[in-house]
């Protein structure tokens, strides 16, 4: 097969620097504009939900830039190079859940008067532990799962051959900035902005990507065949047998099942049944129910505005199978022996990881197939897309400290009070989240979007299995909703902590994992806790009793 070994590592001509010069300077003015707003001034409705003067396009970009960031470009390329395209499954089922939101939840939202989720939970359930409970998850899902720090890092170090962790701070220094002094209008400004550069220069990659390949036809033929020259030997007969005998390609060749959306039950790396009942009924909590999204939509002039930003968005989720999956599959095929290897010591010194390097291809053919000028044009989509989610997640993460536990603390702190404590605390999950990153650099087999959906699965889907009851069964009590949330959290904690302790067989080695980790795919494993948590809350429930349609806070 011919194709090209090694693609060319760093930007070192000017025109390159010059297009990473020339997109910060942009973010930065748009960022401080966006500062001078009045709206950013008027206390913590300005600062946390831009005093709600958003239009429904700036939303409806934000949302897109606030989900699709660096890490998917790196972890769903990288997924499309290792498995090929099934994980598309789990975006376009997306679209469905983002009208859920705008049509079913962010009404509600907006009748309570909330600025946060946990807000809310109080207000419909009376009483605090619920609250505090799910903003100490929230926050914990972004310190254990820090896939755009990482992701940002890893284009940094191929691109300008900098140790990871001093991209790393680069991009924690700039998201910071904007997220800390400019609330969440800055964001939404600079969201804007970086989509519009994201997807016109993945959409430039793609294309020449395509043609460098032999287009469509050319990439599933070249495909099957994407081998690296030196692949670790195995033994069929000494493989793994259990559930996870195809949760990897063996030993670095291409899956049989590479170009099937639709893959086996129990013996697929992402079985279509586990997605779907993952992705629709889990996916509730990060698209209905995550601070991150549903603030973007609160901060909307109006229903009507947040409404059309969710059509927006759901329309864009459908581009992500040809910017970023198949890119990461032509990528395999250009540069093998880096993307597709197997053996730890090859890939150690490739990508600085023992588990794989498939979460390199998309850098790979940034930096191989674009022209001078163009590289740098994409290394800054990419920080674009990773400043853009993490600005929104800072932000989000001030919300709710400084108003869900911060007035706990302190009942009569002040506005100006309240957004500095907001900012201390991102400081703080910044720090921890950068500690986080070794460990999950190696989790999973060297995934990274494998190891994220997992994680966000566990402790999403006590959130998805308490706010389903919230909203649609009234008759749920605030004992209910607790046990049932508290039920699924220890559950998928446990299950967390077992996957960490527990890693992944290499290629060959016999997998010697607890059974409920082998056996037990994580999505199944998600929708388990989901019924677990419905049903202790609907148990619990039936036995208390319930407040009165009074005091339940949303509309009937």
């Amino acid at each position: 097969m011919n194709v090209t070994s090694k693609a060319t590592i760093g930007l070192d001509h000017w025109g390159d620097i010059l297009c990473l010069v020339l997109y910060f300077a942009l973010t930065m003015g748009a960022g401080i504009l966006a500062m001078c707003k009045p709206s950013v001034k008027d206390g913590i409705k300005g600062f946390f939900l831009a005093g709600g003067t958003a239009s429904w396009w700036q939303v409806g970009l934000s949302l897109f830039a606030s989900n699709v960031s660096s890490e998917h470009f790196i972890g769903f390329a990288g997924a499309g190079a290792a498995s090929g395209i099934a994980i598309i499954i789990a975006e376009w089922n997306a679209i469905f859940l983002i009208l859920l939101l705008a049509w079913a939840f962010l009404p509600v939202y907006m009748f309570s008067g909330v600025y946060t989720l946990p807000e809310y939970l109080m207000r419909r359930f009376g009483g605090q532990r619920l609250r505090y409970m799910i903003s100490v998850m929230f926050i914990l899902s972004t310190i254990l799962a820090p896939a755009d720090l990482y992701s940002g890092g890893i284009f940094i170090q191929q691109a300008l051959g900098w140790n990871m962790y001093a991209g790393v701070f680069g991009i924690v220094l700039l998201a910071g900035l904007y997220s800390l002094f400019g609330g969440l209008l800055a964001v939404i400004y600079t969201d804007t902005i970086q989509v519009f550069i994201m997807l016109a220069g993945s959409l430039v990659l793609s294309i020449m990507a395509f043609i460098k390949v032999g287009g469509y036809s050319g990439l599933r033929e070249k495909y099957m065949d994407a081998v690296a020259s030196s692949p670790a030997s195995y033994n069929d007969t000494n493989m793994y047998t259990n559930f996870t005998d195809n949760m990897t390609s063996k030993c670095g060749m291409p899956r049989e099942d590479a170009w099937h959306i639709f893959r086996h039950p129990t013996r697929a790396d992402y079985p279509s049944v586990a997605i779907l009942l993952r992705m629709s009924i889990g996916g509730v909590f990060y698209w209905c129910a995550n601070q991150t999204i549903v603030q973007r939509t609160l901060a909307a002039k109006n229903i009507s505005h947040a409404k059309g930003a969710a059509v927006l968005a759901g329309f864009l989720k459908l581009t992500p199978m040809f910017l970023m999956i198949m890119p990461g599959m032509i990528s395999r095929v250009l540069y093998p022996n880096e993307v597709a290897c197997s053996d730890p010591a090859t890939c150690l010194a490739v990508c600085g990881s023992t588990a794989g390097c498939s979460n390199i291809a998309y850098p790979r053919l940034v930096l191989g197939v674009l022209p001078i000028g163009m590289r740098g044009l994409m290394v800054a989509v990419m920080l674009s897309a990773a400043v853009s989610t993490l600005t929104s997640i800072y932000n989000s993460i001030a919300t709710v400290v400084a108003l869900d536990l911060w007035t706990k603390v302190r009942p009569v702190a002040s506005d100006r009070e309240l957004v500095f404590i907001g900012r201390v605390a991102v400081l703080i999950v910044i720090a921890t989240s950068v500690a986080w990153i070794p460990v999950m650099q190696n989790a999973d087999g060297g995934q990274m979007i494998r190891y994220i959906t997992a994680v966000i699965g566990y402790l999403g889907a006590p959130l998805s299995s308490t706010f389903l009851v919230a909203m649609f069964w009234k008759r749920c009590t605030e004992k209910g909703a607790f046990w049932g949330f508290v039920v699924a959290a220890v559950c998928g904690i446990i299950r967390f902590v077992l996957d960490i302790i527990n890693k992944r067989p290499a290629c060959g080695e016999e997998d010697t994992r607890p059974l409920v980790v082998s056996m037990v795919h994580p999505y199944y494993f998600n929708a388990i806790q989901i019924f677990l948590g419905l049903i202790v809350s609907v148990i619990v429930s039936l036995f208390t009793k319930p407040r009165t349609n009074e005091q339940v806070n949303q509309p009937e």
